[in-house]
């Protein structure tokens, strides 16, 4: 999964970043233009938005041209600049009229690549520090909380998370998980079950977060094994060892399969028993960090959380993972694990996915299917829940930037 928030700063953060030009201008749907430049023929500017939809968009000598630097909050730090500054691969937020497919621009922010990664890492660290991660146990619009679990047996934890009127609150579609299609939505809308990431400031104990953001979304654990493999179609079927039905797969560019070893297998069975035995995949020493039975982060307060463009392979404040600690990032562990091809999948194998929501009962698409997992489903019932839930991430996917992606 990925490393990092975003592959791109998404529309959604673009949008809160040119948030100055927004109010300034007053732009409304239909006149603004925003995405990456990807071909630039004079003073005609091709962007591309983050559906992939391309748009032509003209900027004459008339037009007014900025640069705000990484993180600013107020069009009074930006910076005029030449038409000539802006490159390939920034980010631009234009203000425009339009004649049928063709964009005329009259004011344009724009983003450099650098500033971007700057935002991203910030993005990335405040979520790695200030995150949590769950699932949803109760919902109380009228005191605007969630009350979320985190790990389970000795490592379990309930936390509240307190929203405000100026959390902002996204819930992801249900076919998606890539943070560019969450939508905005409200309290009332998150679950029970639901997986929820929110970050923020935490009180001393860890209990309570103040979340400044939050994002939410259904999700399913299926277990069980397959029946049948079709690589040109990217599906497998499998029967579902919950409603003994099968339920097919698909699998596209962003979904993670892995293969867990024996070795590994075994030590997250062991975890699942509420045994004391090695780190699955730590190298075997006992007493090491190891997985927890949930998958979710924990160690002091109530464990750490992953950003939404998912933060594999980075130990988040406040987890456990150290020598002598208990819990770890299972995310970590997954990301170690042998990458398995679709057509390596066999009649009869045992696997457990994690799925986006789906349209339809009998189908969704994958967000890891994970192989090897005999012991594990052996070890307990709910292990698809226990282990899969910390495969999700806020990004989804596998383009992201800083390799393996996510969301």
């Amino acid at each position: 999964m990925a490393a990092v928030l975003l592959a791109s700063l998404s529309l959604a953060t673009f949008s809160a970043w040119a948030s100055p030009i927004q109010t300034a201008a007053a732009p409304q749907a239909g006149n603004r233009v925003a995405g990456t430049v990807t071909a630039i023929a004079g003073n005609v500017f091709t962007i591309k938005d983050d559906k992939g939809a391309e748009a032509k968009v003209t900027i004459p000598d008339t037009a007014k041209i900025l640069q705000l630097p990484a993180r600013s909050k107020s069009l009074s730090s930006a910076i005029p600049i030449k038409l000539t500054d802006i490159a390939i691969g920034d980010r631009i937020l234009a203000k425009t009229t339009a004649d049928g497919s063709n964009y005329t621009a009259s004011t344009v922010v724009a983003m450099k690549q650098a500033d971007i990664a700057k935002l991203q890492e910030h993005e990335l660290q405040d979520w790695r520090t200030r995150g949590v991660s769950g699932l949803a146990k109760s919902v109380d619009p009228a005191a605007q909380t969630v009350t979320i679990s985190t790990g389970s047996g000795p490592t379990a934890r309930i936390l509240v998370v307190q929203a405000s009127k100026t959390t902002t609150i996204r819930r992801y579609a249900p076919d998606s998980t890539k943070f560019d299609d969450a939508k905005p939505a409200t309290l009332e809308q998150i679950k029970p079950g639901d997986q929820l990431r929110a970050k923020g400031e935490k009180n001393a104990d860890g209990t309570q977060i103040a979340a400044d953001a939050i994002v939410a979304g259904t999700f399913r654990n299926i277990a069980g094994t397959v029946i049948a493999v079709d690589p040109a179609a990217n599906t497998v079927t499998v029967n579902d060892l919950a409603t003994k039905k099968p339920f097919v797969v698909d699998i596209n560019a962003d979904s993670q399969l892995h293969k867990l070893s024996p070795m590994m297998a075994q030590g997250m069975a062991m975890r699942l028993k509420g045994g004391s035995g090695t780190s699955a995949g730590s190298g075997g020493a006992p007493g090491q960090g190891s997985a927890s039975g949930a998958g979710q982060w924990h160690g002091s307060g109530a464990g750490g959380g992953q950003p939404p463009a998912g933060t594999a392979g980075t130990q988040p404040a406040g987890s456990g993972g150290a020598p002598g600690q208990r819990g770890g990032d299972l995310q970590q562990l997954l990301n170690r694990a042998p990458t398995l091809q679709l057509a390596d999948l066999k009649k009869g194998d045992a696997i457990m996915v994690l799925t986006t929501e789906g349209t339809a009962p009998e189908k969704a698409t994958a967000i890891t299917l994970l192989a090897g997992v005999e012991p594990l489903l052996q070890a307990s019932p709910s292990a698809s829940q226990s282990v899969l839930s910390a495969s999700w991430n806020l990004g989804g996917g596998a383009a992201a930037a800083g390799g393996q992606d996510a969301q």
